[in-house]
């Protein structure tokens, strides 16, 4: 971004400059393989939700379409900070344009989530939405979207299938499971060196794609498969199956609820391997459900490490109370985008929409600009390690 929008932050912020990037200790792993393994870049032409200072608006309202208090309310809840926090920057130094943010809540299931989307439809205020939090409220979501030319960006439903549906309204903030996959099997295969790797999905649907990803790009090394399902507690027929396929590296696609308990019962049973998931587990509340389990974790995830920028982090400290979670910085960049349509002067959904269709941008994640199906040409992934009992950055795999 200029230099005055650096300085505007800064006013705010009284910290770190932005040209300060803390990615020394988080980058670790990069100098065992820096082609493969490279320390996030800063982009001093990143996208502000702040502008210049001089938008004028009335009655406008921002969405957030997804779960805050369900089942998985921790990654919901990390993307409506985000959000957040690009509003309250915005209005801070926008006093002529005061957008409001109204959340719209799912838990996280998709026969909810009609619900939510009608209530958001019909709220002529709101012209974009950030959200949804998961691939299964995504595609209940998003045909109705499409209905009601309601721009939507995802910060995190990874789903590949999401963009097949010919939704004109639907852009992803991230890479899909189509890189992720491919992109977890490199990391199992190439960096932990795993010969024999069992692949473990839930029953969602982002669990069950994003498994078959993994098991097809792993090829021969994907030695055995077994499946669970949402809500479960006690895995003692995957820990005998594990028992007898002795893989060195388990696989878990699926969500961090059932993923903490399942590595902490293979673990009590002796089984001490390596236990790699994707952004669904790459959570807090994983960390304590794994117990020992943890401390041989790995993740992988279409985020950047959002710790890397620590003017973002800061702010989000100060204004939202805590330290940024998986999705917080996408969402951030999501809401960016829209805040930076209405500050054009846009006022109506057609308006939005069809900025959006034509963005190109530098946010912090990554640079934004959207091919056919709302897929972005840019979409890196990122490897994710745990040490000394904290989530640290592995580096980047694609």
């Amino acid at each position: 971004m200029a230099k005055a929008r650096h300085a505007a932050l800064l006013a705010v912020l009284t910290v770190i400059p932005l040209a300060t990037l803390g990615c020394s200790s988080g980058g670790s792993g990069s100098s065992e393989d820096p082609s493969l393994f490279n320390a996030p870049k800063l982009y001093a032409e990143a996208a502000d939700p702040k502008g210049d200072g001089r938008a004028q608006c009335r009655n406008v309202s921002v969405g957030y379409v997804g779960t805050v208090n369900g089942v998985n309310a921790a990654l919901g809840q990390n993307i409506v900070r985000g959000a957040d926090l690009a509003v309250k920057l915005h209005n801070q130094a926008n006093a002529d344009c005061q957008i409001t943010l109204k959340q719209f809540e799912t838990e996280g299931k998709p026969e909810k989530t009609a619900a939510a989307v009608n209530q958001v439809v019909a709220d002529s205020s709101v012209l974009g939405v950030v959200g949804t939090s998961f691939s299964g409220e995504a595609k209940v979501a998003g045909g109705l979207f499409n209905q009601a030319k309601l721009v939507q960006i995802t910060p995190s439903a990874t789903n590949p299938s999401l963009a097949d549906n010919g939704w004109d309204t639907f852009f992803r903030a991230l890479a899909s499971d189509a890189a992720q996959g491919p992109a977890a099997a490199k990391l199992m295969t190439v960096k932990l060196e795993s010969q024999r790797i069992c692949v473990v999905s839930d029953d969602s649907p982002y669990g069950t794609d994003l498994g078959k990803a993994v098991i097809d790009a792993l090829g021969d090394k994907a030695v055995c498969t077994a499946k669970v399902k949402q809500g479960q507690t006690e895995f003692g027929s995957v820990v005998s199956k594990m028992e007898t396929e002795k893989p060195d590296t388990i696989f878990y696609s699926g969500y961090y609820p059932e993923a903490g308990p399942l590595a902490n019962q293979l673990d009590a049973a002796g089984l001490q391997v390596k236990f790699v998931g994707p952004d669904g587990i790459k959570n807090e509340e994983y960390l304590q459900a794994a117990g020992k389990a943890a401390a041989r974790s790995f993740f992988t995830c279409p985020c950047v490490p959002e710790t890397n920028f620590k003017d973002f982090t800061t702010a989000y400290q100060k204004l939202e109370g805590q330290e940024p979670g998986t999705y917080a910085v996408e969402a951030y960049d999501a809401m960016t985008i829209l805040i930076a349509g209405i500050d054009k002067g846009i006022v109506d959904r057609q308006g939005l929409l069809d900025f959006v269709k034509t963005y190109t941008g530098q946010g912090l994640t990554k640079r934004f600009k959207w091919a056919e199906k709302g897929e972005l040409i840019e979409t890196p992934v990122w490897g994710y390690k745990v040490e000394n009992g904290k989530i640290v950055n592995y580096g980047q795999i694609s």
